[in-house]
C-alpha cells in the first residue's frame, strides 16, 4: 500500500466510550486524520463529554449501544447489529479496536465484514486475568480466553503494551503464535501537559489516583497508610478517584468509613490531576489488576514524582527499583508501608527519584514517541496486508 492510497482508505476505531477513546487514542486519531484519511470513531457516548472535540481532531462520530461491563453478546445484540451496520456501510479499509469488548465484537465482525487490516489494542488484561480463587473468577476469566482467541484469530495485528501481557495470551492459548504482535510502551503521557513541578513545602505526601476497584489496591494502599501514619503522624495520604462498575468496585459504604476515620483524605474524582501531582511527594499504585502500562505512574514520572508501585504485569514497566522508586509486592500492605516510611525517613531520595522518573518518561513513555511506534507498528500491518491482497 502506498502513502497516497493510505490517504484515501478509511479507518473505523471502535471503543468502550468516547471520553476514554479520546483520551488514550486521540493523538493516534489525528495523526491519521493529518495524511487525509478519513476516520470514524464508534464507541458509547460520554454523559457530559464534549463531543465536539471529535471534529477538531479532524474525525466523526457514531453513537454506538454497547454496555461497558459483562461480557454477554445476548445482552449486546443491539451493540453487535449497530457494529455491522456500520461496518457494511462505512466499508473501512482499517478497522482499530481499543479495550476488551470493542476488540472481542470488532475482530470478528470486521473479518466477516471483508475489512482488509484489523488491528486490537490490548492495553492490559483487566479484571479477568486479575483475580484468584472462586468459581465466578474461574469462569470469567476462561470465557475471556476463549473470546481472545476467537478475536486474535481474526486480528490483523495485536498490540500489546506489555510484554506479560503477550506472553500469558500465547500461554493459554488465546493468542497464536502466527498472529502478528507489537508492544508499545503504554499509551503515552503528554510531558508539557504534565511539566515538572517543585517539591512542595510541608510534611510528605502520598498521593493514589485510580478507579476506585479492589484489583487496583486501593485496600491496601488505606490499610498501609494507618501503618505509616502510627509511625510518622506528620504524613498525609490523599485518595482520588471515583467508585466504578466494576463487581470488584470499593463501595461507597467503604468510602465512608475511610472518610470518617481521617487516615486518608478521601477526594472522589477530580477533571484535571495535574495540582494534585504538583502537592505530592510520592505517587503510589499498589495495583494488582492485569494493566497495560498505568497512565498514571506515567503522569507522576513526568511531574517528577518518585513512584511506588507493585511488581505486577505494567507497573513494573514503569519502575527501575530503587532509581525512580521502589517495587513492592502485590497484596502485602506491610510491606508497602515499610517502602513508604522508608521514602518518608529521606527526602533527598525522594528527590532524586524524581529526577530519574522524568527523565525515564522522556526515555520511554513520551507521547509522540508512543504514537509514532503505534502508528508504525499499524502502517507495517496495512502494507503486509496490502501485499497479502495484492
Amino acid at each position: 500500500m502506498t502513502t497516497a492510497d493510505r490517504a484515501l482508505a478509511s479507518a473505523l476505531f471502535v471503543g468502550a466510550d468516547l471520553k476514554y477513546m479520546i483520551d488514550f487514542r486521540a493523538p493516534l486519531i489525528a495523526a491519521q486524520t493529518a495524511r487525509g484519511r478519513p476516520v470514524t470513531i464508534l464507541a458509547a457516548p460520554t454523559p457530559g463529554f464534549d463531543e465536539r472535540i471529535v471534529e477538531r481532531l479532524g474525525a466523526r462520530f457514531i453513537s454506538w449501544p454497547l454496555r461497558r461491563t459483562a461480557l454477554n453478546p445476548i445482552a449486546d445484540l443491539s451493540a453487535l447489529a449497530g457494529l455491522w451496520r456500520v461496518l457494511r456501510r462505512e466499508r473501512p479499509s482499517l478497522v482499530f479496536a481499543h479495550a476488551i469488548k470493542p476488540v472481542i465484537y470488532a475482530m470478528v465482525l470486521a473479518r466477516l465484514a471483508g475489512v482488509r487490516t484489523r488491528v486490537a489494542m490490548i492495553p492490559g488484561l483487566g479484571y479477568a486475568f486479575g483475580r484468584d480463587g472462586g468459581l465466578k473468577a474461574r469462569l470469567v476469566s476462561a470465557a475471556a480466553r476463549s473470546a481472545y482467541a476467537l478475536a486474535t484469530r481474526c486480528a490483523s495485528l495485536v498490540i500489546f503494551q506489555n510484554t506479560d501481557d503477550r506472553d500469558v495470551l500465547l500461554a493459554n492459548g488465546a493468542l497464536s503464535s502466527r498472529t502478528a504482535t507489537a508492544v508499545v510502551d503504554g499509551s503515552g503521557v503528554d510531558m508539557e501537559r504534565f511539566p515538572q513541578a517543585p517539591l512542595p513545602d510541608g510534611p510528605i505526601v502520598f498521593l493514589m489516583v485510580a478507579r476506585l476497584i479492589r484489583d487496583k489496591g486501593v485496600h491496601d494502599f488505606v490499610a498501609a497508610a494507618r501503618r505509616v501514619r502510627a509511625a510518622a503522624p506528620e504524613a498525609r495520604f490523599v485518595l482520588i478517584g471515583a467508585p466504578d462498575a466494576n463487581p470488584n468496585a470499593v463501595t461507597t459504604a467503604e468510602l465512608e468509613t475511610w472518610r470518617r476515620e481521617g487516615v486518608v483524605e478521601v477526594r472522589g474524582q477530580v477533571a484535571d490531576p495535574r495540582q494534585a501531582f504538583a502537592d505530592c511527594h510520592v505517587f503510589v499504585l499498589p495495583s494488582y489488576y492485569r494493566e497495560g502500562v498505568p497512565r498514571t505512574n506515567l503522569e507522576a514520572l513526568a511531574t517528577g514524582r518518585a513512584v511506588i508501585t507493585c511488581d505486577t504485569p505494567g507497573c513494573r514497566e514503569t519502575v527501575r527499583d530503587g532509581v525512580n522508586g521502589l517495587l513492592v509486592p502485590p497484596r502485602d500492605p506491610v510491606v508497602l508501608a515499610e517502602a513508604m516510611l522508608e521514602l518518608a525517613h529521606d527526602p533527598a531520595r525522594v528527590r532524586a527519584m524524581g529526577r530519574a522518573g522524568r527523565l525515564l518518561c522522556a526515555e520511554r513513555f513520551e507521547l509522540g514517541t508512543v504514537t509514532r511506534a503505534t502508528l508504525c507498528a499499524m502502517d507495517h500491518a496495512e502494507m503486509s496486508q496490502g501485499r497479502t491482497h495484492a
